[in-house]
C-alpha cells in the first residue's frame, strides 16, 4: 500500500461533474475502471492504451512506460474482479472467497516492477515493466492493504449510490465519502434541504 503518494485520481460524476477521488492504495484505484457482475459497465480496460491511460493517473511515480500484450489487458481485469470481490467481501466481514485469493496470491509471486535510481539520482522503473509486472506490482500492493494495519479501515462510500472503495488513512479514521467534493457534497445538500423542508 502506497499511503505516501498523493497523486489522486481524477473522475467524473453522471453528471459530467470531474471531482477527486483518493482511495489510498495503488489496488484500489485500480477499482475505479470497472469490475464483475453490475460494475461491468464501467468498464474501461479493453486494450493495452486503455492500461497505460489508467496507469498514467494513477499513483505510480514516475509513470511507467509498459509494454503490455492483449492478453495482459485480459489478466488485469481477471486481477481487477478477483480483487474487487475480495475487497467487497473484507469490507462486510465475509470470508475471501478462495479462487479469488488464489488469483491474487498468483499474481503477487510474480515478479512486480522494480525501482532503481538514474545517475542525476532521480527515481525510474527497472528496464521495460510488462502488464505482469504492473499486475504483480498491484497484487502485491492488494496483499499488503489486505494484511497491514489500515486492513480494518477499507470502507465503501457512505453514499447509497456510490460503491467507490478507499482506505481511510486519516488519522481520526471517520472518514465516511469517497470525496467530499462529490458524495460529501451531495450529502449536506440533502441534508440543507431536509431541514428547510422541516422549518418551512
Amino acid at each position: 500500500m502506497d499511503s505516501s503518494a498523493t497523486k489522486g485520481l481524477t473522475l467524473r460524476s453522471r453528471a459530467g461533474v470531474a471531482y477527486r477521488f483518493d482511495p489510498g492504495a495503488l489496488c484500489l484505484e485500480l477499482l475505479t475502471t470497472g469490475g464483475p457482475g453490475p460494475y461491468r459497465r464501467y468498464e474501461a480496460l479493453y486494450v493495452p492504451a486503455d492500461l497505460a491511460a489508467w496507469v498514467d493517473r494513477s499513483r505510480l511515480t514516475p509513470t511507467p512506460v509498459l509494454d503490455v500484450s492483449e492478453e495482459e489487458v485480459a489478466e488485469m481485469r481477471e486481477l481487477r474482479d478477483a480483487l474487487f470481490r475480495v475487497v467487497i467481501a473484507h469490507t462486510r466481514g465475509e470470508p475471501h472467497p478462495p479462487r479469488d485469493l488464489e488469483v491474487l496470491n498468483e499474481a503477487a509471486a510474480r515478479p512486480a516492477m522494480a525501482p532503481a535510481i538514474t545517475p542525476t539520482g532521480k527515481r525510474q522503473w527497472a528496464g521495460t515493466p510488462t502488464g505482469t509486472h504492473l499486475a504483480a506490482t498491484v497484487a502485491r500492493d492488494a496483499v499488503e492493504l489486505l494484511t497491514g494495519p489500515f486492513a480494518h479501515r477499507i470502507r465503501t462510500c457512505a453514499a447509497e449510490d456510490c460503491h467507490l472503495v478507499y482506505v481511510d488513512t486519516s488519522r481520526p479514521g471517520n472518514r465516511r465519502w469517497c470525496s467530499m467534493e462529490h458524495c460529501g457534497n451531495r450529502h449536506k445538500v440533502r441534508a440543507l434541504r431536509a431541514r428547510h423542508s422541516e422549518e418551512g
